[in-house]
């Protein structure tokens, strides 16, 4: 099969071997994959994402960086046959959505991140048969792909345990911040408030549920948000991922403020503990999401309570990956691009 693989630090497409599926196992197509923000990290910090997930106690997500690695986890794909021991009880040609992991025996693989199972910017993959999830016949495959950043949205929020008298802070929207400004719309919070530099983005983040969007460089995002909380608590989402910022929500919340980070920043940073004993800030890290979380974001995709179309603004054959890998995606043009490997 073609794919868009990640060797020797750089995206290069090749024929590499169509994957088997083996006990409990099915081989789908790759109809759509998005883009991930974690994905274009893996590239250029490869060897210290692999380093942290060893130290994590992760080995799912630890690479071989002298092998290949096929990346892409936010993927709809359709059956194309099974492996043994598999109940079938979804018939060939079925459309399905997946967690992005393959559970073999003693433990499990990351999709995306495996030197053993390639991910969606494949026309192949192997998954497991128990994972899957029908995807409705009324959803179109691009859109049942944003089903996992979603999830990661509704998971930092369901993180954040909101109380009735909280108002959200979301800083960054890009595709994971605009997922937790749509995971805080289902859950009809009021009023939410957004900041990001990009135009584009901050659009983007009022037409999927913000209530208030500011650009920081016209004005600081604490700032607009204590125009609209009144006498509500701060819940701060750091959807950026940058060194510095933590450190710079701590000395911006009011005490007693809550910083929810789900940016993935994979380099070193600093913080003043001192700042956030003395102000009591609550500073909750998040990663992915539950089983339950990923259903019910493909749930609310197939009752159009999220506008997934506003989502996905560009799709591209895998000969276009690696183009959007070096230029590291555009803000301005850009919230999520689709794979097609089929294309």
């Amino acid at each position: 099969m073609r794919a868009a693989v990640m060797r020797g630090g750089k995206i290069v497409v090749d024929t590499i071997p169509d994957p088997v599926p083996s006990d409990g196992q099915v081989l789908v197509k790759t109809l759509a994959c998005g883009i991930c923000g974690s994905d274009l990290h893996a590239l250029h910090h490869a060897e210290e994402m692999t380093r942290l997930a060893q130290a994590a106690g992760s080995p799912g997500f630890a690479m071989d960086l002298e092998r290949d690695v096929v990346m892409g986890h936010e993927f709809c794909a359709e059956i194309v046959d099974f492996g043994p021991g598999t109940a079938r009880t979804l018939e060939e040609g079925s459309r399905i959505c997946s967690l992005p992991v393959v559970l073999r025996q003693g433990g499990i693989a990351a999709l995306g991140y495996s030197n053993d199972f390639p991910g969606g910017y494949g026309e192949l993959m192997v998954l497991s048969e128990m994972t899957l999830l029908p995807v409705s016949d009324d959803l179109s495959s691009e859109h049942a792909a944003l089903t996992e950043p979603l999830a990661v949205g509704i998971h930092a929020v369901a993180k954040a345990n909101l109380q009735p008298t909280d108002v959200p802070l979301v800083v960054g929207c890009g595709p994971v911040g605009l997922s937790v400004v749509a995971a805080l719309r289902l859950l009809g919070r009021e009023p939410i408030v957004a900041s990001d530099l990009s135009a584009k983005r901050r659009d983007l983040a009022k037409h999927l549920g913000a209530h208030v969007v500011v650009d920081p460089k016209q004005q600081p995002p604490m700032e607009a948000w204590a125009e609209k909380a009144g006498a509500g608590s701060a819940v701060i989402f750091e959807c950026v991922g940058v060194p510095g910022l933590i450190q710079q929500l701590i000395l911006d919340a009011p005490p007693g403020g809550r910083i929810v980070v789900a940016g993935v920043c994979m380099e070193d940073d600093v913080i003043q503990p001192m700042v956030g004993i003395a102000k009591e800030i609550n500073l909750q890290f998040v990663l992915g999401y539950t089983p339950e979380e990923f259903t019910g974001a493909l749930r609310a995709l197939e009752e159009r309570k999220v506008d997934a179309a506003s989502l996905v603004t560009g799709k591209i054959g895998l000969d276009g990956v690696a183009d959007v890998f070096e230029a590291h995606g555009s803000p301005d043009d850009h919230a999520k691009i689709m794979v097609e490997p089929w294309r």
